[in-house]
């Protein structure tokens, strides 16, 4: 297996926020196989603790066990997926029958759940999985965009015309999911595959940092301090808090420091140049 060490740097930072008594978000990430993962949990008596906990556990577990197994970059026939993006769905798939398990079955978890948002680096392609409102960002080439779509009831009436994009982010209804694991049996999880360039960076993050920074002054941030990225980690926690800090707040970042394709098989070589 590749290791991505010294072509991605990584980089996170969580914090419980000026308002909330506990931090219910929880991180987890490997380097050497360019795994982040970051959930934000809900629930009462601190339940949503126990929730994103098994989840970034879960995920973080069962990516490395299947990234160490095998060393192949194949394409799903059935869903037209990278071997990395099924690992990471069914990952997630197990981590909200877990949740939902748990909540069934012990009292003081009674209705917990999480939101999910989770990225796998391989062969110059990053995937990207996640369920409910935290997000992944990119920056290329002083562009900056959200690539993940929330599962919010906000966002259902910004994709059905009721809301702008501007007004949304001014919108005090920002917060009520659509999906989530644990809350059902079965969730739907949505996986996307994105091409990766030198130079680009990630950012994942709970709602707690959009609910309180604009997009542009994440921007901002990022360029701003990008020559360290625990320094962009701190600054984005930071704003968060100084305009509020009313949610716990985590960041993950990951700067693409040089190209990472795969090796490929002898067999494949051999078969191309046959080509």
């Amino acid at each position: 297996m590749m290791s991505l060490r010294g072509k991605i740097e990584f980089a996170e930072l969580t914090d419980t926020g000026r308002v909330r008594e506990h931090n219910e978000d929880a991180i987890g990430s490997d380097g050497d196989i360019g795994l982040m993962v970051l959930a934000d949990g809900m629930g009462g008596y601190n339940a949503g603790e126990v929730a994103s906990g098994i989840a970034v556990q879960i995920v973080s577990e069962l990516a490395t066990e299947a990234a160490a197994r095998e060393d192949r970059d194949e394409i799903d026939p059935h869903s037209g997926l990278m071997r990395q993006s099924i690992i990471l769905r069914d990952a997630v798939y197990r981590a909200n029958k877990i949740i939902y398990q748990t909540a069934q079955s012990q009292t003081h978890c009674e209705g917990m759940g999480t939101t999910i948002v989770a990225c796998m680096f391989y062969d110059n392609k990053v995937s990207i999985a996640h369920v409910g409102d935290s997000r992944a960002y990119r920056l290329r080439d002083g562009q900056f965009e959200q690539v993940t779509l929330d599962h919010s009831l906000l966002q259902e009436l910004v994709d059905r015309g009721f809301y702008s994009a501007e007004e949304a982010q001014r919108s005090t209804n920002r917060n009520y999911v659509t999906r989530a694991l644990g809350v059902e049996p079965t969730v739907e999880v949505e996986v996307h595959e994105h091409e990766v360039l030198p130079g680009d960076f990630y950012l994942l993050c709970s709602d707690g940092l959009p609910d309180m920074v604009e997009d542009e002054d994440i921007h901002l941030t990022i360029s701003t301090f990008n020559a360290s990225l625990d320094v962009v980690s701190q600054q984005l926690v930071e704003l968060a808090n100084n305009h509020g800090g009313r949610d716990n707040v985590s960041v993950m970042l990951a700067q693409v420091l040089d190209s990472f394709a795969a090796k490929q098989s002898l067999f494949k070589r051999i078969a191309g140049l046959f080509r």
